[in-house]
Order: structure tokens, then sequence, then C-alpha cells
């Protein structure tokens, strides 16, 4: 009888053992966190309207480490420099360099994208 009281005992420590071992619960929640701020570079922080080439009004919008101070005057930058050669070219406007940004579209693209080498990222969609 001793013997059967215990085998409970010694499965008990078996099944224990092993629980403390595992360090993946502990990481599960690490990757957890950053997914919104990726999500949200991805998505982007809209920043307002500005007024683009020949008075366009265009939907402004800042991703990864970029606020909207610096991507509104960016963008109004951009507009400013943009020459109506650069604005009809058969290849879209741009590229223009405005700093550590360099910015331009697609022809007949309603979309100008400005990035930067360490991968911050302003578009701007004519409304």
């Amino acid at each position: 009888m001793k013997s059967l009281s215990v085998l409970p005992a010694a499965v008990a420590v078996v099944l224990l053992s092993g629980c403390g071992a595992d360090p993946a619960p502990s990481a599960a929640p690490a990757s957890s966190s950053p997914a919104p701020a990726a999500e949200q570079a991805l998505a982007g922080t809209p920043c307002g309207e500005i007024t683009g080439f020949q008075g366009a009004k265009n939907k402004v919008v800042a991703r990864g480490k970029t606020d909207c101070a610096e991507a509104t005057q960016v963008l109004k930058d951009y507009f400013a420099k943009l020459t109506p050669a650069e604005a009809n070219s058969p290849q879209g406007p741009g590229p223009v360099v405005i700093g550590a940004w360099t910015c331009g579209s697609g022809p007949n693209d309603p979309v100008t994208s400005c990035s930067t080498e360490d991968e911050r990222q302003i578009d701007a969609t004519r409304s």
C-alpha cells in the first residue's frame, strides 16, 4: 500500500518540475507590445491639410518618428520649391530634396511621398 501512496506524489513532482523551466509564457507579453507601435507607424498620424501645388488641398499623414509640425513644414517647403516643369514632368514631380527629406510622386499620382534614409515618411494626398 505504501508504494501506491507514493505514486501520486511522484507524478506530481514530475509534472511540476517542468512548469518553471519553460520561458515561453514570459516572452509572449513582450512580443505583443511592439505591435501597436508598428500598426500606428503603418497607419500614420493625420496632420490636417496644407495647400499644395497650384492651390490644391493636400491631406498630410506622418509615419514613423515624424511629428506633424515637421511633416507639414517639409511638405510646404516641397510645394514651394516645386517648379512648373517638375510638376508637369512625364515621370512625375521630383525627386526634390528638402533637407534630409526627398519628396516626389509618380505621374498623375495624387499622393506625394517624402522619406528620409532613417525610414521616416510623410504622405500628402490631394483632396
